[in-house]
């Protein structure tokens, strides 16, 4: 194989061909074409599995760059006029799985694109099992699954009898009558949406104030007055995908405050902030839940729980369905994104899309996840073509398409910014997309762009630009963006997403019976007409009013206001049926948990009740030296277990604690389910050192 050997929806048209000098340049995503550059100065190396690259890399006249390339790929630079070259040489040798050129899309300097080894595969309905086994074999590739949701769609992987590489072998079947989609799996890097400074402000205005020097009147989201009805409930759970989240800080702590952590990056349960540079997540956590302790900063939505998910930074297929499928199995009820891919136009894959899509009309016992993400920082459409001029080594010139397709996915909310003078702010994508918008800073376009960093958008803002910034959760210490817990002057559509993510979280604590649709139609519905009159500084635009349907380009269907959106859920409650009786069981017979054990120990309860369950509490009762190292889990009859106690207990050696609908949302699985049947509890312990003792359970039904 000489590469990592990975058409468009609707009708192909047999004869219909492809120019051969297009087959390897032109990358199959979302129904469209994008046209790819290869890059001379890199490709990346893969080694086969056990082998060692250093050695034998050594000899070539290339320079390893490690942690640059994705994944389990090396990225190496090599002179330009050698790359061809020296790539035949590196196939040849021995250790080597694959060598592959490192591709950029077309006009887009943001979108360095990786090749993954992955293809995705719609087949027409009628075609056979048979014939689509024929197909792969013909073309090298084997089948990993299915994908859920898509009829006769799979992921196949390249085998060694492949010849070309996933972007050829992709076009080619595009071409053919019985296939529908062919994408190549492709990674680029994510892009967080942030603006931090100091900090210069030190009250939380975005959620209420009383006016002031740079506050306009009514530019907050009126949190105290929707406060008065719900702070929130812990059976409602945001997601932040982001970064990493620091889950230590004490705007974080509190009884069931942190829900199913996962780390994508280094694959654990400990969403720590690996770099110095990991600090994007814990702001945005704060702006949406940080908890009202009378330590610090407060969040929208207080009272709700926090699932701290830490991406890996790769926004290749397998990772997006990993960290949606992983926060809907979780019990998520709000996702927050606060991020985009590292380019210009990037349409969404079909496995992409589809993940999304199963999130939105999955989630929540099929009720859906609200899933919102911003809109980014550019001044720029989120869909939309721009006349670019005077970029930086003209990166940028002519006619450009921009597209980020996480936020103009139809089952996603994507969020603008508006500012403390309930302006735009300067930096805020628009376009017609937009589903509301919700307070933050003011600061000038930008965008990151690989190998360079952060750079600003032309044409330069030479106005200045008022607003004040948002005050939020930072890294505890000198780490993160200034030197305390806080920070105060977050921003960006990062900052302006979460905000938007906890007004939901507010709206399904006071009506949890709602769907992911009903929440989007009440903020939208509830939000506040601002207007903008002026041309924004940049490009001379003017889409600050509201044309016909009460929607902006600039601010959606307007400004989030929390209190409008929390009273609308209050008045379309059902009255909830309240258990008419309870049903208790204990297990007594003490177990010693092993050590530094996936396995662990399993206690099983018998419930011969057939009812249907409306409520529930378990009571665990642990005794160990360090009850940090351990893990607790209910697993119900015929169902999936349920984790209760993350390894979040410290150094506490003695436990007993009752977890309900209230502290622990995952059991809301279970109402509706018959009660009868094997209950069991599941306690692992993580590290090695010390050994415990499972003391009892008990397993409260109301029925």
């Amino acid at each position: 194989m000489t590469e990592p050997t990975g058409g468009p929806e609707g009708d192909n048209q047999p004869g219909l061909r492809m120019p051969e000098s297009s087959v390897g340049q032109v990358l199959q995503r979302g129904g469209e074409e994008l046209l790819l550059v290869k890059l001379g100065d890199r490709f990346t190396v893969k080694a086969t599995a056990g082998a060692a690259l250093e050695e034998p890399m050594a000899e070539l006249p290339v320079v390893m760059t490690p942690g640059v390339a994705p994944m389990a790929m090396l990225e190496v630079q090599v002179e330009p006029e050698a790359r061809d070259e020296v790539m035949t040489a590196v196939r040849a040798t021995a250790g080597v799985a694959y060598a592959s050129h490192v591709y950029q899309i077309h006009n887009d300097p943001v979108a360095v694109v990786y090749l993954t080894e992955e293809l995705t595969l719609q087949f027409r309905a009628e075609v056979a099992a048979a014939a689509i086994a024929q197909l792969a074999a013909e073309f090298g590739l084997a089948q990993v699954q299915p994908i859920e949701g898509v009829p006769n769609g799979f992921v196949f992987r390249l085998t060694a009898a492949a010849i070309e590489n996933p972007l050829k072998i992709s076009n080619r079947l595009s071409q053919r009558a019985e296939v529908l989609v062919a994408e190549p799996n492709i990674v680029v890097r994510s892009q967080g949406f942030y603006r931090p400074q100091d900090p210069v402000y030190a009250q939380q205005w975005h959620l209420h104030h009383g006016g002031g020097r740079g506050l306009a009147l009514n530019s907050h989201v009126f949190a105290e007055q929707a406060w008065d009805i719900t702070r929130g409930d812990r059976s409602i759970v945001v997601a932040v995908l982001d970064d990493a989240i620091e889950v230590n800080h004490p705007d974080f702590q509190g009884r069931g405050k942190v829900v199913a952590p996962r780390d994508l990056k280094e694959e654990d349960f400990l969403p720590l902030p690996g770099s110095p540079t990991d600090n994007h997540g814990t702001a945005c956590a704060g702006v949406a839940i940080a908890e009202e302790n009378g330590f610090g900063a407060v969040g929208i939505a207080p009272g709700c729980a926090l699932m701290p998910i830490r991406m890996s930074g790769l926004l290749d297929d397998r990772a997006i369905e990993t960290a949606f499928d992983w926060a809907v199995a979780q019990g998520a009820a709000v996702i927050a994104c606060s991020w985009g891919a590292a380019a210009v136009n990037f349409p969404l894959s079909l496995r992409q899309r589809q993940a999304l899509t199963r999130a939105a009309t999955q989630g929540r016992n099929g009720k859906g996840c609200v899933i919102v993400f911003a809109a980014g920082n550019a001044n720029r459409p989120i869909n939309g073509v721009v006349n670019e001029q005077n970029w930086p080594q003209g990166a940028l010139r002519g006619p450009t398409q921009w597209l980020n397709g996480f936020a103009v996915h139809p089952d996603v909310m994507a969020v603008a910014a508006s500012t403390s003078l309930n302006r735009k702010a300067a930096y805020s994508n628009w376009g017609r997309e937009i589903a509301v918008c919700a307070p933050s800073n003011n600061a000038p376009p930008g965008i990151g762009l690989p190998q360079v960093g952060y750079v600003l958008t032309p044409p330069e803002v030479r106005t200045g630009l008022q607003g004040l910034g948002i005050v939020t959760t930072d890294r505890p210490g000198q780490p993160g963006y200034g030197f305390g817990d806080f920070t105060g002057d977050f921003g960006g559509t990062s900052s302006a997403c979460p905000l938007v993510a906890g007004v939901a979280a507010l709206v399904l604590s006071a009506n949890p019976a709602l769907t992911a649709a009903a929440v989007r139609q009440i903020l939208q519905q509830t939000a506040d007409k601002i207007v903008d009159p002026n041309p924004e500084p940049q490009l001379g635009l003017r889409y600050g009013t509201y044309g016909p349907g009460g929607h902006s380009e600039w601010f959606g269907y307007g400004k989030v206001n929390a209190v409008r959106a929390v009273q609308a859920a209050v008045q379309q409650r059902t009255p909830a049926i309240a258990p008419q009786r309870q049903v208790q069981y204990r297990q007594t017979a003490q177990l010693a948990i092993p050590d530094n054990s996936a396995t662990g120990v399993v206690s099983a309860i018998a419930v011969t009740d057939g009812g249907a369950i409306r409520d529930i509490q378990v009571t665990v009762e642990l005794e160990h030296p360090f009850l940090g190292d351990l893990e607790v889990f209910l697993v119900p009859p015929n169902q999936a277990a349920i984790l209760l106690q993350g390894r979040t207990l410290g150094r506490r050696t003695r436990y007993q604690e009752t977890y309900s609908l209230a502290t622990t949302p995952l059991l809301s699985r279970v109402v509706g389910e018959r009660a009868s049947g094997q209950w069991q509890l599941k306690v692992c312990d993580r590290a090695a050192g010390d050994v415990g003792v499972l003391q009892a359970w008990q397993l409260t039904l109301g029925v």
